[in-house]
């Protein structure tokens, strides 16, 4: 199992900036090529105030700030540079669905998409859509509010490519912002298909691939909730991707490099589960050699390594 797309994440909205221009992120890109990743994921357009690209709906509406740099021009032009696949992400409020205003959310990133395409979808490397929304159970009218944007934006664009990355709710699923590590429970494996059956029958034909991120179980749950992951798509005719994520969730510091011995340990957890490919979020933090974290370098060096291994 070898990882092949990345998510982009320059909102940071809970990791460091690392202040990067196009000199740093064009080294990165390589870096990228030279790990076999052939995918990037925005993973999402905007946070609240803060946008990757001048956005007209967002500054009017939600008051957004302008940014200094397109960002989302940059990486697809990146992109086409070194042969990659560009998936782009939607908006997340911060606060219309994560309250339960579904439909307004819908709304905003219907016009969203719209704007996005005129600008951006002649651009060759624009492969996709990422719905940056993310779930863990269904809540809500969270099938709607997938659906509907999965289906407008196919519709915008010609029937281009949708991705999500939702999470399991499992006991690591703390708060960003505490230094506890884990919970007493999550949810249980019946529950987890129970409410993921009931999401892929009402959006399996606005989402093409599910992606759920690795992080928020026990590593000797993987197994067990991996397979489900991959019969419930496999059952509604959507690709299974793993979003094997290369920080750690077991430390008290938010967020560090994972160690490699996990990593390898979910990767062929995925690869057991017959998981399509891996993405992981995400690369430029937690796996480049530019990274402002060392750590993050000597996990690239020892990724290099095991793809070696598999020659």
């Amino acid at each position: 199992m070898k990882i092949r797309g990345t998510f982009l994440d320059e909102i940071s909205h809970d990791i460091p900036h690392q202040n990067w221009g196009r000199k740093e992120w064009d080294q990165d890109f390589a870096y990228m090529k030279q790990a076999g990743i052939n995918s990037v994921i925005l993973i999402r357009s905007g946070y609240r105030k803060w946008l990757t690209y001048p956005s007209a709906i967002l500054m009017g509406r939600e008051g957004a700030y302008q940014p200094p740099v397109d960002l989302v021009k940059m990486f697809l032009e990146l992109s086409e540079k070194y042969e990659m696949d560009f998936y782009f992400g939607l908006y997340d409020s911060g606060r219309y669905w994560v309250n339960g205003d579904f439909r307004k959310e819908l709304d905003l990133n219907k016009l969203l998409v719209e704007e996005v395409w005129q600008a951006y979808g002649h651009m060759p490397a624009f492969k996709g859509w990422y719905i940056s929304q993310e779930c863990s159970r269904n809540t809500g009218t969270i099938i709607d509010m997938y659906a509907g944007l999965g289906e407008h934006c196919k519709a915008v664009s010609g029937q281009l490519t949708t991705l999500i990355s939702p999470y399991i709710d499992g006991v690591k699923n703390i708060s960003q912002y505490t230094s506890e590590t884990a919970r007493t429970s999550g949810v249980s494996l019946k529950k987890h298909e129970e409410d993921w059956g009931e999401i892929f029958a009402g959006i399996h034909n606005a989402i093409d691939i599910v992606a759920f991120q690795d992080g928020h179980i026990e590593f000797d749950e993987l197994d067990d909730f991996l397979q489900v992951n991959k019969q419930l798509a496999d059952k509604y005719g959507i690709r299974s991707w793993t979003n094997s994520e290369t920080f750690d969730r077991d430390m008290p510091i938010k967020f560090l490099p994972i160690k490699w011995e996990k990593l390898l340990l979910k990767l062929l957890a995925a690869k057991r589960a017959g998981m399509e490919q891996a993405i992981t979020f995400e690369f430029s933090h937690f796996m480049s050699p530019q990274s402002a974290y060392l750590q993050a370098g000597h996990l690239y060096n020892r990724y290099q390594e095991y793809l070696k291994e598999l020659e």
